[in-house]
Formats: C-alpha cells, structure tokens, sequence
C-alpha cells in the first residue's frame, strides 16, 4: 500500500459521491414535479404508499431526498404521518438500488455511459433531454470512481498492518457504530455499502461484520432527515423519527436475528447469492431492508404515534396579531422538489384571506362595524407581510435547482402574489369608504346596496372559481370565470350609467356617488385580478390584455 494507492482510492470515492450527486440531482430536475404529482396520488393507502416509495427512491437513488420530499408534503398537508410513514418505509428498500448495481460490476461499460452523457449535454439542446444525459454521464462518473476504488483497495491487501486491523474486527456493536459513523459523515448509505462492497470483493472483510456495518449503514442514513428536520416544525420532525425509529427497530431485531444464526443467515444468503461475495453484500442490505419493512410495516401506525411521545403538542401560533406562513420559511424543511407546492399552498391561503377580508369590508360598508373595519386593515396587513415574504421565498427557490416543469410557473406564481395582494388593497379601499361614509353620515339608497350586493356575489364567485382553479391546477371552472368576467364588465358599464341618472335626478348626493362609483369599479378590477389568478396555470394570457401589473 503506497501513497498512489490511497490517493486514487480518495479519488475514486470523490468521483463516486460526485456521480451519484450529479445522477440524483439530474433525475429531480428532470422528472421531478411528475414523480411528485404520483407520489401525491399513490400515497392514499400505506401499503401502496410504500411500493410507490421503494419505486420513487430507486429512481432518484436518495432516501434522504424522498424523506426530506415526504415532510414538505406533511408540511403542505397534502400527506399525514399515517401515509408518510408507508413512503419513508418503501424508500428504505429503494436505497438499496445502488448497492444492488454495483454487485454487477458495469465499470468496463462506464466509459460509454461517459462519453454518452457528454455527447447529449454538449449537443443537445432541449433541457429535459440535457437532464437525461445529466443522469448517464453522473452514472457513468460513478462507476468510473468504483473502477478506481476497486483498483485501489487490491493494494490494501499488500499492508500487514491494515489486514491485520480488518481481520480483527468481529465486535458485532463495533461493526455497527462503523456503519453509523461512516454514513453519517458521507449522508449516504448507498455509499458506505458500496465500499463496504468492494472490499469484501477484495477479501478485506469477512461477510459476517459487513452484516453488522450494514446495519450501521441504516441508522447512519437518517442523520440527513434528523438534522434537516431541527428546525422544522413538530410534524417534520415526526416524519424524520419515524425514519429514525423504523431503523433502529428494524437494526434491533436483525442484530438479535444474527447474534442468534449468523452461520445459517450468512450460508442462505452467499447461496442465494451464487457464492460472490459482492452480490452477498448487496443482496443482504436489500433483504435486511425488505425483511424490515415486513415486520414494521403492519405496526407503522404505532410508530407514528410514538413520534408523538418524542415530539408532543402542536407548533405554537404566533399571538398578538403577528404574522407568519405556515408552509414555507424558517420552521419548515426546504426541498427543491416541493418548494413550488409549498408556495401554491401558501398563496391559497393568502387568497382566500383576501377573499374573506374583501367580503368583511363590504359588510362593514353597510354595518359601519368598528370592529370589523379595524379587523381589515389588520389582515390587509397581514397580506402585505406574505406577499413581501412569498416573493423573496420565489425568488430565492428561482435561484435553486427546481425541476425543469416548476421552473416554468415561476413566472405566473409572481404574478399571482401580485394579484392577491392587489386584491386585498382594494378591500382596504372599501374600507376607507366606510370611515368616510361614517364621518360623513352618507346614505345609500336601496336600489344601491341591492346594485352593490349582486355584483359583490359574482366577484366572490369569480374569486372562489379562480382561486379553485390555481390551486388544484384544474380548468374545471375555466368556462364560469370567462362567464362571470364577461357578465361583470358588462354589470360595471350598466351600473355607472344607472347611477349616473339616480345622480341627475337628486336620488343620491354627490359624496355617496363617487364612493359608489369607485366601489364598482374596484370590484370590476378585482374580477379581473381573479381571472389573471385562474389564468396563471395557463399557457396564454386572458383576453383584451387584462392581466393587470400596476394599478395606480
């Protein structure tokens, strides 16, 4: 063992980690947004919620990232603990992929895989195609570090001193904190089974402490999760105990198993195995993970509710009419994959708080309530502070690796916090008008406030419709809103020709004339808000140039 033999080894491990980075991140930003839309749907019942999870984390090649994915979607309340704790489970036995291409030993064909990639990066144009070229050439760069490692390791057997180190290592708690502390610091277990791999190929450890440091490998693995989830808040914390508590279960049991047939489990296996030694490592970390998943999996639910023991109680609210987000910020975990759907959550909470305030200082108009005007400029405060932090989170994601389909809703996601926000000044402005027609005792007349009610129904219908149709992507209510839009421009035009003549005949004074006036007209511009909103998700703009930008 010489010096060139430890630096191509350190070299071979930085292509791997490298290749396998690139491969992971390109297979996200290429098909990402699609796999979370299945994720979403297969994730109903536990059972197909783990299947879709194995399936999901062997193509991305990454528990950490499919966990860290699974808490976003808690966090969005697009999934509970129940159905996360089916997908954590299955993405454990997907993990075990790559150990699993490994064993076959591609490493003369990477050159191809190599030179492949390059050729689609460089002449490609299409970035979806670039990303999958992304993905063969990270493949590639992977095994080209194995073939390196591989080499490397042949020279260990050449020490004294190291075979001596490795022949003695037979603690089987030893083996174990091996595992956990090596995958701990390179945050892949995937990683740590692979070398472990190429040196039982190598002869440099028995196939009986690889059990062991496999076991290791699991628990090691969910240090990615805990240590993203510390500053989430207590649901993402459930979701990284639940993948913690299910490893080291799942290690328990199997440590007994072993202690209890090593000789026969490790006899079954290297059977099972065809007698390669690098095939009995990688079909033992898939068959730990997938005799795990067996026992536990029917007990999921009593896991969850353990994580409840560790992590009591409910987040805390902020009081004293602070502001906050609920999805997206400091206290919820940040993953590429998600980022998007946390911000379409978000922005449905802050239309629909525009929505109720909007309908608030309409009936404050009437009521004249003090309460209740106070109450919208309150929350028309609260709107502002989102709109200013939704827009800084949607530019600071724009700025990260997305997937390819999300970065292209960047764009109308801006536009939409602009329209909301929008929205909620003109109930602001509403409100204005009820202080002044307060201090000012203005009067409107009954066929006013019948006017003002009609037309205040079909704004709220026509922001219901959109706000429907952005936040679950759906076209379900296209043809109503394009109705509505067209039925209020027309409403606005006949209203302020109406008031005009009450006007001309003395049926209303000129103060409560301009307040209605601009009431109407408010209106008809926030229906026009509402339909850029339901456009948003659309290729093409409104029609007749509607989508409003600024207003004055």
């Amino acid at each position: 063992m010489n010096v060139g033999n430890i630096l191509t080894l350190i070299g071979g491990l930085g292509l791997f980690l490298y290749g396998m980075r690139v491969m992971s991140d390109s297979i996200e930003k290429a098909a990402g947004a699609k796999m979370r839309s299945f994720l979403a749907f297969f994730t109903k019942n536990k059972f197909v919620g783990m299947l879709f999870g194995m399936i999901f984390c062997a193509i991305i090649q990454s528990s950490s990232a499919t966990t860290v994915m699974v808490v976003s979607f808690v966090n969005a309340g697009l999934m509970n603990l129940y159905q996360a704790a089916g997908v954590i489970m299955g993405a454990n036995i997907g993990t075990t992929i790559t150990s699993q291409l490994v064993a076959f030993n591609l490493s003369q064909i990477a050159p191809v895989f190599l030179m492949l990639g390059v050729i689609i990066v460089m002449f490609c144009k299409k970035e979806k195609v670039k990303k999958v070229g992304e993905v063969i050439l990270g493949f590639g760069i992977l095994f080209m570090g194995l073939s390196l490692m591989s080499g490397s390791m042949a020279g260990l057997k050449e020490s004294p001193i190291i075979i001596s180190l490795l022949s003695n290592l037979k603690n089987p708690l030893l083996g174990i904190f091996i595992g956990f502390l090596i995958t701990a610091i390179v945050q892949s277990s995937s990683v740590t089974v692979s070398i472990l791999l190429l040196m039982a190929q190598q002869g440099l450890l028995p196939l009986g402490i690889c059990f062991y440091i496999i076991l290791g490998c699991n628990i090691g693995a969910c240090t990615s999760a805990l240590l993203a989830a510390l500053n989430g808040n207590k649901d993402a914390k459930r979701a990284a105990l639940i993948h913690f508590l299910f490893n080291v279960i799942g290690t328990i049991i199997m440590a007994v198993l072993l202690l209890a047939g090593e000789t026969w489990i490790e006899n079954a296996i290297t059977t099972l195995s065809g007698g390669n030694i690098g095939r009995s490592v990688a079909n033992a970390h898939t068959l730990f993970k997938v005799f795990q998943v067996l026992i536990l999996l029917p007990f999921s639910g009593a896991i969850v509710k353990m994580t409840y023991l560790f992590v009591p109680g409910k987040d805390e609210v902020a009081s004293d009419g602070g502001f906050q987000l609920e999805y997206i910020g400091p206290t919820n975990v940040f993953s590429p994959s998600t980022a998007v759907v946390e911000a379409t959550k978000e922005l449905e909470r802050m239309g629909n708080m525009a929505i109720t305030n909007l309908n608030r200082a309409m009936n404050a108009l009437i009521t004249l309530d003090e309460d209740e005007i106070a109450e919208v400029y309150r929350v028309e405060k609260h709107i502002d502070y989102m709109n200013h932090a939704i827009t800084d989170y949607l530019i600071a994601i724009n700025q990260s690796t997305l997937p390819i389909d999300d970065i292209k809703s960047i764009g109308g996601l801006f536009h939409v916090v602009n329209d909301i926000e929008r929205i909620g000044d003109h109930a602001e402005n509403v409100a204005d008008s009820a202080i002044e027609r307060r201090e000012k005792n203005i009067e409107f007349s009954p066929a006013a406030q019948k006017e003002l009610a009609e037309m205040m129904d079909k704004v709220i219908r026509i922001m219901t419709y959109s706000m429907d149709m952005f936040s679950n992507n759906s076209q379900k209510h296209l043809q109503e809103i394009l109705e509505l839009e067209d039925s209020i421009d027309e409403m606005e035009r006949h209203l302020q020709a109406t008031h005009i003549q009450r006007l001309t005949k003395n049926e209303c004074t000129p103060d409560a004339s301009m307040i209605y006036s601009d009431l109407i007209s408010g209106l008809e511009r926030v229906a026009d808000h509402a339909t850029n909103i339901a456009f948003s998700i659309l290729d093409e703009e409104p029609e007749e140039d509607k989508r409003i930008v600024m207003e004055l």
